[in-house]
C-alpha cells in the first residue's frame, strides 16, 4: 500500500510540474506573439540603453526574461545592430528627449564598445542630453559613460581605474598530471595558441605581441576619454599608475564624474530636465521596445539593398551553431545573397578568432566568387584574427576599428596522445592491425614516429604557404613583406592599417557606405538588410526551451563535471589544422 501511495504522489507531482511548465511556455508564446504589436512612444520619453547584458552582433530575445520562472535565467542578448539603429532613430525622434545609459559593466569587446561610443557621440549633435547613473563603473563601463553630459556615481560606489590587463591560462601542468601529451605543429614565431598546452607561462614573443597590442588599445581608450572629459592623457595615465581614483570623492575631484548621488537624486534631476511632475514616473523605453514603435528613419528603395552577412564565433565545418560560423551554412547564405539581384553589394561582418583552416578556406573561396559579381567589403568587429582574417582578405576593402584584434596569419596543428592516460590512469590499452605501417595515422592512441610527425608538420607548412600567398594577393603586396607581418602575430586595427593589412579605420556603417559607393548607390537610395535573418520570437522561444533543457540535462547528468565536458568539446574542436588566434584574450 505504501508503494501505491508513493506512485500516486509521484504522478501528482509530475502533473503539477507539467501544468507549471505549460503555463510558462504558453505565457511565453503569448508574450512572443504580442510583442509584434507596435509600441507607442510618449512625449518626453528617454531611451534607456542598458549595456550590462551580453552584446553580440545580432540580438537574441528571451521571451521568458520578464516572466520569471524556470526559463528566465538568461537575459536577452542585446544586438549591436539594434543598439546602433535605435540611436540613429532616436536622434531624429522628437518624442525622445535624451538617453539614459546603464553601463556599469558592459559584456562586450572593445571594438563593439567603440561602435556604440561613436554613435553616442553622433547622437550628441542633436543637442539632446545623455546621462548615466552607476553604483560603480568598470573601465569598459566608464569608456561608454565618459561620453555623457552628466555622470552620476553612487556615493558608496567606485570606478575601476588601474590600467588594462590580459591574463592567460596554461594547462601543461594539468596534462602532465593526466599523462596526456599534446603534439604541436606550428609555423610562426608568434603563433602561440598552443602555448597553453606546451608551457606554464608566456614566451617572450607572446609577451611582446600582447604588450604591444594591449598598449595600442589602451592608447585609443585614453585618447577618447581625454577628449570627452577634457583630462590630459598623461594625467589619466598617472591616475591609473598611482591608484588615486580609489573612491567616489576622488573620482569627482579629478572630473571623472560630474555628480555624486543616489538613484532618487539622479531621478529628481532628470525629472526637472524633462519637466515631469515629481509624482509621475519617467517614461523610459528600452531598445527592443523602441524599435517596435515605428519611429524609424525612412528607408530607401526596397529593391535596392546592401546585404550585411554576420559571421560571428569560432569557425567550423558544417552548419555550425548560434555561437559558431559553420562553413556550409555560410556558403549557402552567401550564395543566396550573391544570386539575389536586389542586393547590390555585400558587407561581411566578422567577429571571429578563427578555427578550422579548411572551413576558413572554403568560405574564402565563396567570398572570392561573390566579389567577381558584386562589391564585397569586410567589416571587422572585436576580433577578426587568423581564420577571421582569412575571410576578410578575400574582400575588396577591409574596415576595422582602431581597437579591433586582427592579423594572426598562421596555422597550427594539434593532436593529443592519450596512451599513457588511458593505460596508467584508466587501465585501457590499445592494439590493432592495418594494411600498411601508417594505416592508423594520425593517431592519439600510440606514439607517432618522427616520420609521421614530419608529415604533419609538412602539411602545416603547406597550409601556411597557402594562407600567406592568398593574403599577399588580397593585400596586393609581396609574399616576403606579407610574411614579415604574419608569423601568427596579432595587431590592433591601428597597427594593421599602418602595416597595410587593413584599408580603413571605422565601423560597420563606414563599411556599408563604402559598399554603397562601390555599387554606385547614393545615400538614401538603398536599404540595409542583415543576414541570416533574425529568428521570429516564437522560434527564439522554442530554441530557448530546447537549449535550456539540453544544458540542464547535461548539468544534471554530469554534475560538477559538466564544465569540464564543455572544455573537452572545445579542445576537440581545436584538433587538426587550425587558423586560430594565438591565445584566448580578454582585456579588462
Amino acid at each position: 500500500m505504501l508503494q501505491f501511495f508513493k506512485y500516486v504522489l509521484a504522478t501528482f507531482v509530475g502533473i503539477i510540474i507539467f501544468i507549471f511548465l505549460s503555463f510558462f511556455i504558453l505565457a511565453g508564446i503569448g508574450t512572443a506573439l504580442s510583442s509584434e504589436d507596435e509600441v507607442v512612444i510618449n512625449d518626453k520619453s528617454v531611451l534607456k540603453l542598458d549595456l550590462n547584458n551580453p552584446i553580440q552582433e545580432v540580438g537574441v530575445e528571451n521571451p521568458f526574461a520578464d516572466l520569471g520562472g524556470p526559463f528566465s535565467g538568461n537575459d536577452n542578448v542585446v544586438g549591436l545592430k539594434d543598439i546602433l539603429e535605435a540611436l540613429k532613430n532616436a536622434q531624429a525622434d522628437v518624442n525622445i528627449k535624451g538617453i539614459y545609459l546603464k553601463t556599469e559593466g558592459p559584456q562586450a569587446g572593445w571594438a563593439t564598445l567603440e561602435e556604440i561610443r561613436n554613435q553616442l557621440t553622433e547622437f550628441k549633435k542633436s543637442k539632446k542630453f545623455i546621462v548615466t547613473y552607476g553604483e560603480s563603473y568598470s573601465e569598459k563601463g566608464y569608456y561608454i559613460a565618459s561620453v555623457a553630459d552628466k555622470i552620476y556615481l553612487n556615493p558608496a560606489g567606485g570606478i575601476e581605474w588601474n590600467g588594462l590587463s590580459a591574463e592567460y591560462s596554461f594547462f601543461k601542468g594539468t596534462f602532465d598530471k593526466l599523462e596526456v601529451k599534446p603534439l604541436v605543429f606550428r609555423v610562426g614565431e608568434f603563433k602561440s595558441a598552443i602555448e597553453m598546452f606546451s608551457r606554464q607561462d608566456m614566451s617572450e614573443a607572446s609577451k611582446k605581441q600582447s604588450s604591444e597590442l594591449i598598449g595600442a588599445i589602451n592608447n585609443n581608450f585614453l585618447k577618447n576619454i581625454s577628449a570627452s572629459r577634457n583630462i590630459p592623457v598623461e594625467e589619466l595615465k598617472n591616475l591609473a599608475d598611482s591608484l588615486l581614483i580609489d573612491n567616489p570623492k576622488s573620482a569627482l575631484e579629478h572630473k571623472f564624474v560630474t555628480n555624486l548621488g543616489y538613484w532618487d537624486e539622479f531621478e529628481g534631476v532628470l525629472k526637472k530636465e524633462l519637466k515631469v511632475e515629481e509624482k509621475k514616473d519617467i517614461s523610459f523605453v528600452g531598445v527592443d521596445k523602441y524599435l517596435k514603435s515605428g519611429s524609424k528613419i525612412k528607408e530607401g528603395d526596397f529593391n535596392t539593398r546592401i546585404g550585411v552577412l554576420v559571421a560571428e564565433g569560432e569557425i567550423t565545418s558544417g552548419d555550425g551553431s548560434d555561437e559558431s560560423i559553420g562553413s556550409e551554412k555560410f556558403v549557402k547564405e552567401l550564395k543566396s545573397i550573391r544570386d539575389n539581384d536586389k542586393i547590390k553589394a555585400v558587407v561581411i561582418r566578422i567577429n571571429s578568432p578563427g578555427g578550422s583552416a579548411l572551413a576558413s578556406d572554403v568560405m574564402w573561396r565563396e567570398i572570392q566568387i561573390t566579389a567577381k559579381k558584386k562589391p564585397v567589403i569586410a567589416s571587422m568587429s572585436d576580433v577578426a584574427a587568423s581564420g577571421g582574417y582569412y575571410m576578410a582578405m578575400g574582400c575588396d576593402t577591409i574596415v576595422a576599428q582602431p581597437n579591433t584584434i586582427t592579423g594572426s596569419i598562421g596555422i597550427f596543428g594539434l593532436i593529443f596522445n592519450v596512451t599513457d592516460f588511458m593505460n596508467n590512469k584508466l587501465g585501457v590499452t590499445f592494439d590493432g592491425v592495418g594494411t600498411s605501417p601508417h594505416a592508423d595515422w594520425p593517431t592519439a592512441t600510440r606514439e607517432m614516429t618522427e616520420f609521421e610527425k614530419s608529415m604533419i608538420q609538412k602539411s602545416v607548412n603547406e597550409g601556411y604557404d597557402t594562407f600567406t600567398k592568398k593574403a599577399a594577393a588580397g593585400r596586393k603586396m609581396s609574399v616576403e613583406k606579407l610574411r614579415s607581418l604574419a608569423q601568427g602575430r596579432v595587431w590592433s586595427g591601428i597597427e594593421a592599417k599602418e602595416n597595410g593589412l587593413v584599408d580603413v579605420l571605422g565601423g560597420v556603417d563606414d563599411a556599408i557606405k563604402i559598399a554603397a559607393k562601390a555599387a554606385k548607390l547614393k545615400e538614401g537610395d538603398y536599404r540595409v538588410r542583415y543576414y541570416p535573418e533574425k529568428k521570429k520570437p516564437l522560434d527564439e522561444l522554442l530554441a530557448k526551451v530546447m537549449g535550456d533543457s539540453e544544458e540542464k540535462a547535461t548539468a544534471k547528468t554530469l554534475g560538477e563535471l559538466a564544465p569540464y565536458v564543455k572544455m573537452y568539446k572545445k579542445l576537440m574542436n581545436m584538433g587538426g589544422m587550425q587558423t586560430r588566434m594565438p591565445f584566448e584574450m580578454v582585456i579588462r
